[in-house]
């Protein structure tokens, strides 16, 4: 498939570059996962569970690394750009995979919906007077423009964008066991790990609260996945994707549990609210004025460097299945480049959608779109992980003993994953705060079903006549 694909952008003039190195990868993904979900969304992941939300960070995380190392078996065993979007349709059928990209790129746009409004509601602690939406706008139109330039300029500015946030996060959790240790700075002297335990125990709202939370905490690491997006423009896949995905997750991990865990010391969770950032009212509220400005300096970049992944992400996958027919042939075309400029016009025209539901319900958008996020980050998830189960069955004792990158603790490992997969859709359907978002993506599953019935299938067929 790599070959053939190679071979249409070649007879068609450029073709996708190789220009993305190691360490562009990394951050890419740190950049697609560290957003809003962190700076943002975990307020409302606090209230749901109380610190007992650093357990549903650490189950979500374990998944979420066995989910990466499916992908990271299919993407060195075959690169393409395509991605779990080729490989659904190679172990699990033409129809498995047009639902699995058409999802991750309605993820995506909604995922981008969410990071844009958060881009807004960040800007508007400075210049409350300002409409949303005109930041949002301002926002797409940018980094749409980004996204057109070749994917090394794109590649070295997420890696920038990524590590300024990625620094930011360290010196939050050092000045944080600062606060505490020294009192350095502090208007506020219940500072301390003991606000983890007090104020209604560990897990003041039980396991249900923890269940709850997972909906939200899955939202949060949406988008990792794009490591498997940029085997088709990485220089050395079979090298630099096995070392992202062995250490993203981990060290993402490790950022979400300790941060949160740190910010919980610093101000019991009863009183860290959803409105704006929680890093940002907590500083804020504890007398530190110029951190909570820098802060604020950070959220913002943490959430471009997330839409800026996530419009490549997008982009790359329209561009995957363009070329296996499962979308329009005129979404493939490529620039002098190599970035194919159609898809992400289409991605930056429907994140315009952003701008309107800014202006008609900005109070609400945020909740609404990071719950349906959700559910197409799962079912994206759950497909790489049957993938990679179809994929294994069909190997010969011979080929999974030869296969560079296996998946551990087979079967047990990704069993247990597709198990939490399925729980997590059973949540989203279960309370009634996210049925909405679960009716939203049924819906969304029956007309993309009857749109490879009604369009893909028949255009198949004639061409295999």
């Amino acid at each position: 498939m790599q070959q053939e694909q190679e071979r249409l952008s070649t007879a068609a003039g450029p073709r996708l570059q190789r220009g993305l190195s190691a360490r562009h990868i990394r951050f890419m993904a740190l950049g697609a996962a560290i957003g809003i979900g962190l700076f943002y969304g975990s307020a409302s992941a606090i209230q749901l569970a109380g610190p007992a939300v650093l357990l549903a960070y650490i189950v979500a995380g374990a998944a979420v690394f066995m989910v990466m190392r499916a992908l990271g078996k299919m993407a060195v065993h075959a690169p393409v750009s395509g991605s779990f979007g080729h490989y659904a349709t190679q172990y699990l059928g033409p129809l498995a995979g047009f639902l699995t990209g058409w999802t991750y790129i309605f993820e995506m746009i909604i995922v981008c919906l969410a990071d844009v409004t958060a881009f807004g509601i960040y800007m508007g602690l400075w210049f409350p007077e300002v409409p949303r939406w005109i930041w949002v706008l301002g926002i797409v139109l940018v980094i749409g423009a980004l996204n057109l330039c070749a994917v090394k300029v794109f590649g070295e500015m997420e890696f920038w964008l990524s590590l300024l946030k990625v620094a930011a996060i360290v010196a939050m959790i050092g000045g944080g066991v600062a606060i505490m240790l020294f009192g350095l700075g502090i208007a506020h002297e219940g500072a301390s790990p003991a606000n983890l335990w007090q104020h209604g125990g560990f897990a003041p709202n039980g396991w249900v609260g923890v269940i709850a939370a997972l909906s939200v905490v899955v939202f949060a690491f949406g988008g990792i996945e794009v490591i498997g997006i940029t085997a088709g423009e990485a220089r050395d896949p079979k090298r630099v994707l096995p070392q992202a995905i062995n250490t993203v997750p981990v060290r993402i991990l490790l950022f979400y549990v300790l941060t949160l865990a740190v910010l919980m010391s610093l101000f019991p969770w009863t009183q860290i609210g959803s409105q704006g950032s929680p890093f940002v009212q907590i500083f804020d509220s504890l007398g530190l004025r110029s951190a909570a400005t820098v802060l604020n300096i950070v959220v913002i970049t943490a959430a471009i460097s997330a839409i800026n992944s996530d419009i490549f992400g997008a982009g790359r996958m329209i561009y995957g299945l363009a070329q296996q027919g499962q979308a329009p042939r005129a979404l493939a075309r490529l620039s002098s480049h190599g970035v194919p400029w159609v898809s992400v016009l289409v991605i930056g025209v429907a994140l315009l959608g952003g701008v309107v539901l800014n202006w008609l319900m900005p109070q609400r958008v945020f909740l609404l779109i990071a719950s349906i996020a959700t559910f197409a980050t799962v079912w994206v998830w759950l497909m790489i992980l049957l993938s990679q189960v179809a994929m294994r069955r069909r190997m010969t004792p011979a080929q999974v003993a030869a296969l560079d990158f296996p998946v551990p603790w087979w079967p047990l490992g990704p069993a247990l994953a597709i198990g939490f997969m399925l729980l997590v859709i059973g949540v989203l359907a279960w309370f009634e705060a996210t049925r909405s978002a679960m009716v939203v993506g049924v819906v969304w599953l029956a007309l993309m079903s009857a749109a490879y019935a009604l369009w893909v299938r028949p255009q198949a067929r004639r061409a295999a006549v």
